[in-house]
């Protein structure tokens, strides 16, 4: 048994985020293939490797092309903007292009021309692009495909360099895989899929001897100026302290009534869930409650995936919010992405760097129906990774989540599971009376508070969401057509039934109904 490898003893591919999963990289001298299917990055993941070898950690590497001539090798490499040839005049980089024939002679002897060259070099790491060439030549000849990969492998150890092997993907026939798989001591698989018509790449390390890793699917995209770049898949996000701060402070959520519905606003640390169809408030409510972070001294981030910054700063001013003014002074961060091209795992990083960069405490998502609408199978897990994090940095957020459904918790329990990961619920809901739409807020779910569980009437308006002062309302019987909430039952069943002694005796005297009344608001915090 190999002993385990230690970061110190770990050689660095150098490939963005590949450490990361690899836990500082990978054994030295370690034998390892990395296949997929055509055009999914092995040959620009093998360039990685041997460029960032050489230019950045001091270990020469050549490159063995059986199919792919040399010009075209470094055209690649150019377009990324790696200077290839600067570092083969340098003499620390080595193109060879040969044939299976070849490069399996010389395997069979210790001192054959590729040794010595390599030596020469001082070389470290080395390239075969790729294996299904030795492959293709075992099975023209009729020799078994087992004894040269045998014959390779030991013919790698001989040199002493960390090999990468690429290999065309394959299952093997009845779900035998083949023999290489068994031999090689760590296998990277690389998946190109097209899903709504947009292409997702993934790298998967399903094996590694001596060592730890990261196992799991992980987003792999091809970057310009970059190469290949890993985004490890944040479920995979280690929890940092099994002891997760908590704090008795509470902020307000910009509306003390909502404070009041709520035993006194958000615990710092918490997650809330803000559901509700569209037209309710739920942006207008998360940018009220940033704007009321932001005057208690916190750093506030709004991820939109629904409205274009340009648009969310005009529809803001017009509520008197001056957004632009607070992301002017650092004080908010917007981070815009288009659902159309959201990737989970590429999405996560970009805002766990941002958090951590400007030391962000309170987070609105508006909305997490796109999640949702990304990655239906991974949005449970990734929402739960999420909350996790910012959780453990005791900062405090907002999930928008627009929910079609009349009460909006069955729709968050089931579908969306996240009920269990929020402390709070906020319902925002229509409640029709006679021809009129009114506007509900109700409060179903806040840990660790007293909580009255009362349906308030609210309208938006200038400062955010106003709730509408029930004991005002109801000071004079005789307006009855706008009545309050409070002389309703089943108002979020939409079907609310009231009765009224002004009404029933203006109807049974053949008297006119009295008049309806304006409802008085709070006012805003």
């Amino acid at each position: 048994m190999c002993e385990e490898a230690t970061v110190e003893t770990l050689v660095k591919t150098g490939i963005l985020g590949l450490d990361e999963v690899l836990m500082g990289g990978l054994p030295r001298n370690n034998n390892l293939i990395v296949e997929g299917a055509p055009g999914s990055g092995k040959t620009t993941l093998g360039l990685g490797f041997i460029y960032a070898g050489a230019a950045h950690y001091g270990e020469p590497g050549a490159i063995i092309s059986f199919e792919l001539d040399p010009q075209k090798l470094l055209r690649d490499a150019a377009g990324f903007n790696w200077p290839m040839q600067e570092l083969i005049d340098a003499g620390t980089i080595k193109i060879i292009q040969t044939s299976p024939a070849v490069l399996l002679n010389e395997f069979r002897t210790s001192d054959g021309v590729l040794t010595s060259v390599l030596q020469e070099l001082g070389a470290k790491r080395l390239l075969i692009d790729g294996l299904t060439p030795i492959r293709l030549y075992a099975e023209r000849h009729d020799i078994p495909f087992r004894e040269d990969v045998h014959l390779l492998i030991e013919g790698l150890t001989r040199l002493g360099v960390t090999t990468m092997v690429t290999a065309e993907q394959d299952e093997g026939t009845n779900g035998v895989y083949p023999h290489e798989r068994f031999v090689f001591d760590t296998i990277i698989s690389l998946t190109r899929e097209e899903q709504h018509r947009r292409v997702h790449r993934r790298l998967t390390v399903l094996k590694s001897r001596g060592q730890e890793f990261i196992g799991g699917s992980h987003t792999m995209r091809i970057e310009k100026d970059v190469g290949i770049h890993v985004y490890r898949r944040a479920q995979s996000r280690p929890v940092t302290s099994d002891d997760q701060p908590t704090s008795s402070e509470r902020l307000s959520t910009g509306s003390r009534a909502i404070d009041s519905m709520m035993d006194g606003g958000i615990y710092q640390g918490s997650v809330t869930m803000v559901t509700g169809i569209s037209g309710t408030g739920k942006t207008v409510f998360g940018v009220q409650f940033l704007t009321s972070a932001i005057k208690a001294g916190h750093k506030t981030l709004l991820v939109s995936l629904d409205e274009h910054p340009r648009q969310l700063m005009r529809n803001a001013a017009s509520l008197g919010f001056d957004i632009a003014g607070q992301v002017e002074a650092g004080n908010l961060f917007i981070h815009y992405e288009s659902p159309l091209e959201l990737e989970l795992d590429v999405h996560f990083d970009l805002i766990i760097k941002l958090v951590e960069e400007h030391g962000i405490d309170c987070v609105v998502f508006d909305s997490v129906a796109v999640y949702e609408m990304s990655s239906r199978d991974e949005v449970a897990d990734y929402l739960y990774a999420l909350a996790t994090f910012v959780k453990d940095r005791l900062a405090t957020i907002l999930f928008n989540y627009e929910s079609p459904e009349l009460l909006g918790i069955s729709q968050i329990s089931e579908d969306l599971k996240g009920s269990h990961l929020v402390d709070n619920i906020i319902l925002l809901n229509y409640v029709e009376i006679s021809t009129q739409l009114r506007r509900a807020i109700a409060v179903p779910k806040v840990r660790g508070s007293r909580n009255p569980q009362v349906t308030r009437e609210y309208v938006i308006g200038e400062g955010g969401l106003l709730l509408v002062d029930d004991e005002a309302a109801a000071e004079d019987p005789g307006t009855v057509p706008q009545l309050p909430f409070s002389s309703y039952y089943g108002l979020l069943s939409r079907s609310p039934s009231r009765t009224s002694p002004s009404i029933e005796v203006a109807v049974a005297q053949g008297k006119e109904l009295p008049d309806s009344a304006e409802l008085p608001v709070e006012p805003a915090s």
